[in-house]
């Protein structure tokens, strides 16, 4: 597929329109001259990359794309300053930008000079997103160099032909430095999807659906713009930026009790058909998009990070994955601390979350933090990749986010995994969700020497939803009835709409009142 084909197949149809002036300058350099001229005749194009504007289900977006078939999409002096020249466009008329390399990199017959070009285009992209703009990467085959390591790798969200060759030094300059080949599937998009550099594989035909699923969240409209279901009203949100009490109880509310005892919501957090984070994201959010790993080679399956909107409020979301419970409910019996485990998180996973919070304040949206881990890795692995420091600056990020910020304890809360998340404007617990410094087996471990003072020290520590509410540290409780693990859905979907309305109101409050309110948040804690 040429780069134009692929543009085609991305806009919607007659909206394309190019905004390249032409090149009409010539090497001095016989033979660069007569490859430059082959290259001409043969694509139709006067150089590797074109660049231009189209609408994506609607919407205006600028496009830039790589043309291999034309000196392998190599960049030079001219591509470079008409790749810059695009993304300042995009920028000046407050547009997303679609970038769709394919190149093996630097143009070698122009030296030194066209190897620098990637410092002003990997400048302006830095400009652009600044502006608080969106910037995807679609990388194709294949996608080699200085390309890969400028403009291709700083997308907010970056997706990948199937099959594509990607990587930063190419096989053929491999095997010609060091006299072997380049080990077999290590460039190859799939694999790094799995390591966490790429968020998807697509087809260039599931590119637009996916590029326009993305944007809904990334461009920061809600759903009544967008014309989607919209789950919070005016009347569900006050004055100082809190939503309505109606789907659960607020500080203040005089609802503190919740009619469970520590022990039996402990018990109830750890069924196994309990809902986690997927089952929220399929029952009550839109226009997910899921991102994978943190965008340098680590990947964690204890964090799910993603682009949604709930009640048609769009947010970034990150939190604590686990296995899927039973989709239609059903009783359980009382379970163990081992029982439904969410896998434990690493310091991978905490940069992972730290990825999503700046992708959140770069473009100005409500993060979504979501708590439910029976605690942080505990390993020699864990505690070589600097497992506390990373607790350390999610919390420093946190608290210092200019974007609004919304957490959910949604089920288990235990010790510095738990922590690490919790920090924000406004924090929310489903109604047998806790948070403990450790899990009430480790913490009766330390006091006790035995596990089985667990829930007594539990209750001791005020580790329960309405101990939390009291004491303010969260603002608000969703109620299960009685049980979310025996009947998902409409549990979920209180939820959801529960969440919509509080993103909602969290976005009109004034930047500035908001952050201040964090911090003295935060500060009073415990002192009355």
């Amino acid at each position: 597929m040429t780069a134009l084909d692929l543009l085609q197949t991305v806009v919607d149809p007659g909206t394309w329109h190019r905004w390249d002036e032409p090149v009409t300058t010539l090497p001095r350099d016989p033979g660069y001259r007569a490859d430059v001229e082959r290259a001409r005749a043969r694509t139709g194009l006067d150089e590797s990359v074109v660049t231009g504007e189209g609408r994506i289900r609607g919407r205006r977006v600028a496009l830039i794309a790589c043309e291999f078939a034309f000196l392998a999409g190599s960049i030079g002096v001219d591509a470079g300053e008409r790749l810059v020249r695009a993304v300042e466009r995009a920028t000046r008329e407050r547009l997303p930008l679609l970038a769709s390399p394919a190149s093996g990199g630097t143009r070698m017959q122009e030296g030194t000079i066209a190897f620098l070009q990637m410092v002003k285009v990997a400048a302006a992209v830095t400009d652009h997103k600044a502006a608080g703009l969106p910037y995807l990467v679609y990388l194709r085959h294949p996608t080699t160099g200085g390309v890969l390591a400028s403009w291709g790798s700083l997308g907010h969200l970056t997706a990948a032909e199937p099959g594509a060759l990607i990587g930063f030094l190419g096989p053929r300059v491999h095997q010609a430095l060091y006299g072997e080949e380049f080990p077999q599937g290590v460039q190859l998009a799939e694999n790094l999807l799995a390591h966490g550099l790429v968020d998807a594989v697509l087809p260039p035909d599931a590119l637009a659906p996916a590029a326009a699923r993305a944007l809904a969240v990334l461009c920061g409209e809600d759903g009544e713009r967008l014309g989607a279901p919209h789950g919070a009203t005016a009347k569900e949100v006050d004055g100082t930026g809190r939503a309505d009490a109606g789907a659960g109880a607020d500080a203040g509310a005089g609802r503190t009790d919740g009619g469970a005892d520590t022990a039996e919501s402990l018990r109830r957090s750890r069924r196994p058909e309990r809902p986690g984070l997927r089952a929220l994201l399929r029952t009550a959010g839109t226009d997910v998009t899921p991102l994978s790993g943190t965008g340098a080679g680590e990947r964690d399956p204890g964090l799910l990070l993603a682009l949604a909107r709930f009640g048609g409020a769009p947010c970034v979301v990150l939190g604590h994955d686990r296995p899927d419970g039973d989709a239609d409910g059903g009783a359980a019996a009382d379970s163990g601390p081992g029982a439904s485990r969410p896998p434990a998180l690493g310091p991978a996973g905490l940069r992972e979350a730290r990825r999503g919070m700046r992708v959140a304040a770069e473009l100005g949206l409500p993060l979504l933090t979501v708590i439910d881990t029976a605690g942080a890795a505990l390993s020699r692995e864990a505690e070589e990749g600097g497992l506390a420091g990373e607790i350390a600056r999610c919390l420093a990020d946190l608290v210092t986010l200019p974007a609004p910020t919304l957490c959910l304890l949604l089920g288990q809360g235990a010790g510095g995994g738990a922590l690490a998340l919790l920090p924000a404007d406004r924090v929310l617990a489903a109604r047998h969700a806790w948070l403990s410094p450790l899990p009430p087996e480790g913490a009766s471990a330390i006091l006790y020497r035995t596990t089985e003072r667990a829930y007594e020290v539990a209750e001791r520590q005020g580790v329960r939803s309405a101990d939390l509410l009291a004491h303010r540290v969260v603002d608000r409780i969703v109620e299960e009835t009685p049980d979310a693990a025996d009947d998902p859905r409409p549990f979920l979907a209180l939820l959801g709409e529960t969440l919509g309305a509080e993103l909602t109101a969290l976005r009109a409050r004034d930047r500035d009142e908001r952050l201040a309110a964090r911090r003295a948040r935060y500060r009073a804690l415990g002192l009355g």
